[in-house]
Parts: C-alpha cells; sequence; structure tokens
C-alpha cells in the first residue's frame, strides 16, 4: 500500500481559476486541470523568484518533491500555451497557510496567517488576549499539529 501524500502548504487559492484563448466559437474539450499546488509551486519560483530550496520549505516538502511539482505545472502551462488549451485550477492535497479564529470573548472571527504566532492571538475588535484555536468546521479537517484548516482537493 503506497503511503498517503503529505499535505503541501499553499499562501491562498487563486482567484481566477480558469485561463484559456477566447475563442468563443471553439468548443472547450480541451481543459488542462493544474492543481493548487503546482499553481502555488509557479507563483513561488516564477513570481517571487524564490529557489527550489525555500521554495520547498514554504511549501513543507522535499526539495526533489517540490522540483517534481514545478516540474509538473510548467509542462502543463507549456501545454495550455503551445496548443491553445483551457487551463483549469482545481484540487490537490495542500494546507493553507492561514487559519480561521475565532475570539472566544466577543465572536469576532478573523484570518491569520500560520507563521504570525503560536496560537496566542489578540483580537483586533475587542482585544482579548487568550489562546485561540481555529474553529472548526464540519467540511474541513483540522491540523492536529498547527490546527490550520486542511483541504483535500477532489
Amino acid at each position: 500500500m503506497p503511503r498517503p501524500k503529505k499535505w503541501r502548504r499553499v499562501a491562498s487559492i487563486p482567484k481566477t481559476k480558469v485561463f484559456g484563448p477566447f475563442d468563443d466559437d471553439k468548443e472547450q474539450k480541451d481543459i488542462v486541470i493544474m492543481n493548487v499546488e503546482e499553481f502555488e509551486s509557479i507563483r513561488l519560483m516564477d513570481l517571487k523568484g524564490l529557489d527550489q530550496s525555500e521554495c520547498a520549505k514554504k511549501m513543507a516538502v522535499a526539495r526533489t518533491t517540490f522540483q517534481r511539482i514545478y516540474k509538473d505545472a510548467k509542462r502543463k502551462m507549456a501545454d495550455v500555451v503551445v496548443n491553445g488549451k483551457v487551463l483549469k485550477i482545481e484540487g490537490g492535497n495542500y494546507a493553507l497557510n492561514q487559519c480561521c479564529i475565532k475570539c472566544e470573548n466577543c465572536g469576532f472571527i478573523w484570518n491569520k496567517r500560520y507563521e504570525e504566532g503560536n496560537n496566542q492571538y489578540k483580537c483586533p475588535k475587542c482585544g482579548y488576549e487568550d489562546k485561540h484555536d481555529c474553529m472548526e468546521n464540519e467540511f474541513m479537517e483540522i491540523c492536529r499539529d498547527c490546527k490550520r484548516h486542511r483541504h483535500r482537493g477532489k
């Protein structure tokens, strides 16, 4: 039995999830699916200009794993651009680098980047300082180590 895939950290989910030619007459049969962690690898390497070791650290994977993710992403990008296909970003095994925090005092809800603390947060609304955990949601799993939301792609 193969080992389960590790969660890959991503900073955010892309706002625009479909890219492609503006040819409305053409049927969109040729769709290339890029998962969220492949999108993140392109963002870190090509947009942020980080090297593979830094990218791997940010995504919490081995450098060789990052290299494979990046290679797959570049291959898909080339296929889309060269062959005029549609790129759709969805799915994958990723964890957002932010938690949805709920103040125990006033009930205010806000997002906090995982790197910005160790569960000691100050509520932006009432100033209450105490240990706050991620909000539980029946549609999301909570990471047992850092308490951030994790999403499984389809």
